[in-house]
Parts: structure tokens; C-alpha cells; sequence
């Protein structure tokens, strides 16, 4: 199965991404990843994406794209894959359903996580990062018990650059204009579904795993 998950940033896509992954037993194709594997191998497509990330600002198509359909081709996505990331607007939408039209293939399904910019904004800014380990916090969600201290080792925690709210609603402007035209022409195509994202994690699983299961042959 041929999926494509979308939502603005803070949505869950990226948890969510590995659960249905997982269930339907395709890989996860993660431009996240793609990017942060170029990013450390120090790649020319690489250092190109990085200057776009670390302003918050969407990377070009075409770096996106090469990257992209590189991986689609790769041995473990040639019986199905999970899309998180990608396409971001229609222009790459078009782009994939060409790559894929190439192949004698096509998408199957798009899943929207819908959810607002408001909760995006609380669930984003609230999370916390400790310098020596990495561990993430939530100041709402999972606080440490001693405020800006990891329970796990005792180190620093912090808050990152793209978690500053001004930087968030930065992210969900560009999202709003490049992005949520896609939710229109996938419509069109016929192939979008919408789900509720907010709650815990384990019910918006739940019920985007009963959204799929119409679409599972």
C-alpha cells in the first residue's frame, strides 16, 4: 500500500507515521530522517537543506524531491511505503504522482491529521530537550520533577530554537500557504481521508487504523 500522511507540524505525523508503518507492514519513509542522514554525512544536498531547517523555512523542491525519489527506489519501499513529510505542497504532489506514474504505480491513500494551530502552538512550545542526554520533556504533557532539571541524568534542559513559539507560528504560516493547498487537490483526487489528531496518542492511533481499514486489501 501506497500511503501519504499529512498535517501541520505538531500534528503527531511522526508517531503516528511508525504505527501505521508498522501495521501495515511498509516502511516509513521519513523526510525527516532523509534529511537529518544528509545533514550528518555532510552531503551536497545535505548542507543545502540544512540552511532552509535551521531558519524554520520549507527546503526547495528539488532538493526534497532528489532525495525523495532516491529512497522510493530503494528495495524495501517497491511493495508499498508511508510518506511522512512529503509532498509538502502541489507542485511535489505532481512531481510524485509523475516518479510513481513512471514506475506504473500511484498513490493510494492521503491521511490528514487534522488538528489546530492553537494546540499545535501548546504541544510544541512546551517541550524541553536536556543537554547531556537528549531526553525530551513536556512542560504539560510529561514535566521532570525538579523544573528545567532530566530526571534521568540531572542534566540542563532546554528549549530549542524551532519549539520558541514565534518560530512555530512562523512554521504554520508556511505551512498554511505552501501546504494546505495540497489538502484540496488530494480531495480532488479522490484519495483524501481526515482524522481527528488531538487526544492521546493511542486514540488518534486507534482511529486512523480504523480510517485504513477500508483501504486494506
Amino acid at each position: 500500500m501506497r500511503v501519504v500522511l499529512v498535517g501541520p507540524p505538531g500534528a503527531g505525523k511522526g508517531t503516528q507515521a511508525q504505527f501505521i508503518a508498522s501495521h501495515l507492514a511498509i516502511p516509513k519513509v521519513s523526510t525527516g530522517d532523509i534529511f537529518r542522514y544528509n545533514v550528518s554525512a555532510g552531503t551536497e544536498l545535505g548542507q543545502q537543506a540544512k540552511a532552509f531547517m535551521d531558519r524554520g523555512d520549507l527546503v526547495p523542491d528539488e532538493v526534497t524531491v532528489a532525495m525523495v525519489k532516491s529512497r522510493l527506489a530503494e528495495d524495501d519501499a517497491q511493495s508499498g511505503f508511508l510518506l511522512d513529510g512529503f509532498p509538502r505542497n502541489v507542485p511535489q504532489a505532481e512531481t510524485l504522482k509523475k516518479i510513481l506514474a513512471d514506475w506504473g504505480l500511484k498513490l493510494e491513500l492521503v491521511l490528514e491529521l487534522v488538528v489546530d494551530h492553537d494546540e499545535v502552538i501548546r504541544r510544541l512550545s512546551g517541550r524541553r530537550t536536556c543537554r547531556k542526554c537528549g531526553r525530551n520533556w513536556h512542560i504539560a504533557f510529561d514535566p521532570p520533577s525538579v523544573a528545567d532539571k532530566c530526571d534521568e541524568c540531572g542534566g540542563e534542559l532546554f528549549q530549542r530554537d524551532d519549539d520558541r513559539e514565534e518560530t512555530i507560528r512562523h512554521r504554520l504560516e508556511v505551512y498554511q500557504e505552501q501546504t494546505q493547498p495540497l489538502i484540496s487537490y488530494y480531495a480532488g483526487e479522490g484519495i483524501l481521508l481526515g482524522i481527528d489528531a488531538t487526544g492521546p496518542v493511542d486514540d488518534v492511533t486507534e482511529r486512523a487504523l480504523l480510517a485504513l481499514r477500508r483501504f486494506v486489501r
